[in-house]
């Protein structure tokens, strides 16, 4: 969430930067609200100055022992009037709040302007995708033909975008989440396992409600959701809390399943593991100093590089434009995959910083010289394990329809070929 006073203090600036978003944005109400806001405010401080020479007139006669009946009903009157400007003043705030809530981010000086992926700025390569002597297969033909994919079953047992894995396919899963986290924690970050259910209270202090309720699973007739992302768990540890500033940057890594109802993507990536309603992830989290954010940023990015150079997979990384950027996002870099069956990089991380934004909403701060400040929070993934996976089976297939396991996961899957 915006900051209220950034907001009305810069109200052209902070317009102009929102334009570049996607999606349209109205902050013209802000100023009126905010307006509104500060005359509800003075009006009350004054009732509230006035009661307080009431009383202190009320209780000058009592001491005397003379009556002040009279008094005693216009403090009444006042605490009446006092009361009904606190009400006016709490309907004002939350319509501010509606509108701060459902307002992104303002883009870093760095973020390219543009409309779309089209815009977003490619910042370098790793590998040049492998030239096949024969026909390379999409990931889903290759699992089934090894039955280790069965998306069958899948949409059987809950619908489409589900999968069940079999055999080597699920130990290829968990290897890859194994190497993940354990070379996360070797980089410092703490392994949480957290729940996968969350409040509404946390997903808002991430950003993903009001503004993305209908790409949620919510639990019927409770407060909770299935989580689209261990980044609410985490971020959300420290939720109402005033961090010690010398323990920064804190990091968190953390293994879940996520869930999403792909509200927007009808029609998109309909066949495999890229787009589905549940699948795994680890998730990499910082809380810093708004001085280091950005240098933690990029070291979260190389973080989440590392496993896709374990792995081997070729990878560009892409420095996105203002109107593809995530609604909380300051500044984001996309780490996309090379599918062959697709002929095209394919998003498998994207790590951002948030500066501010969900500090605000969730009331994370450090404390600086006796001060409280609000914390940067800083994300990614590290990387999509269902992704990662399919990259793995269509980079490393073989013309006989075997799959050699990459050198680095190995010792986590016992065998060198999946055949």
């Amino acid at each position: 969430m915006l900051d209220l006073k950034r907001v009305c203090d810069n109200f052209d600036e902070v317009k102009s930067a929102i334009s570049n978003r996607s999606g349209n944005y109205n902050l013209d109400n802000i100023k009126e609200l905010n307006l509104k806001r500060r005359k509800i405010l003075t009006a009350a401080e004054n009732l509230k100055a006035q009661k307080n020479v009431t009383s202190e007139k009320i209780a000058a006669l009592k001491k005397n022992k003379q009556p002040c009946d009279d008094l005693i009903a216009a403090m009444k009157d006042e605490n009446e009037k006092i009361k009904k400007l606190d009400n006016e003043l709490n309907a004002v705030l939350e319509q501010m709040n509606e509108i701060l809530y459902n307002i992104p981010n303002i883009p870093h000086k760095s973020v390219p302007v543009g409309k779309s992926d089209a815009d977003n700025k490619v910042v370098r390569h790793f590998l040049k995708p492998a030239k096949f002597d024969f026909s390379p297969k999409a990931h889903w033909d290759i699992g089934e033909n090894l039955k280790i994919l069965d998306f069958v079953s899948g949409a059987k047992i809950s619908g489409a975008r589900f999968t069940v894995y079999r055999g080597l396919g699920a130990k290829l899963e968990r290897a890859v989440i194994n190497l993940m986290l354990d070379t996360h924690c070797e980089h410092g970050y703490t392994e949480i396992f957290p729940p996968f259910l969350v409040n509404r209270d946390s997903m808002i202090g991430t950003g993903q409600l009001p503004k993305f309720e209908e790409d949620m699973f919510a639990v019927k007739n409770t407060n909770y959701y299935l989580s689209p992302t261990a980044e609410v768990q985490l971020t959300n540890l420290n939720r109402n809390e005033v961090l010690d500033e010398k323990l920064l940057p804190i990091k968190y890594c953390a293994y879940t399943a996520c869930f999403r109802a792909e509200a927007g993507a009808a029609g998109r990536d309909t066949r495999g593991l890229i787009r589905q309603h549940q699948f795994n992830k680890v998730e990499l989290v910082k809380f810093t100093t708004p001085e280091s954010s950005y240098d933690e940023l990029e070291k979260l990015t190389a973080d989440a590089e590392r496993i896709l150079q374990l792995l081997k997979l070729p990878y560009k990384v892409s420095l996105l434009c203002t109107g593809d950027m995530g609604f909380g996002s300051s500044k984001t870099y996309d780490l996309e995959v090379y599918m062959p069956s697709y002929n095209r990089y394919v998003e498998i991380s994207s790590c951002s910083n948030y500066e501010d934004f969900q500090a605000r909403r969730a009331n994370i701060k450090f404390k600086r010289d006796g001060k409280s400040l609000l914390a940067h929070t800083i994300n990614g993934s590290g990387l999509a394990a269902g992704r990662t996976v399919a990259a793995i089976l269509e980079n490393y297939q073989n013309a006989d329809g075997s799959v050699t396991v990459p050198e680095v996961l190995v010792k986590y899957m016992n065998c060198k070929t999946i055949i």
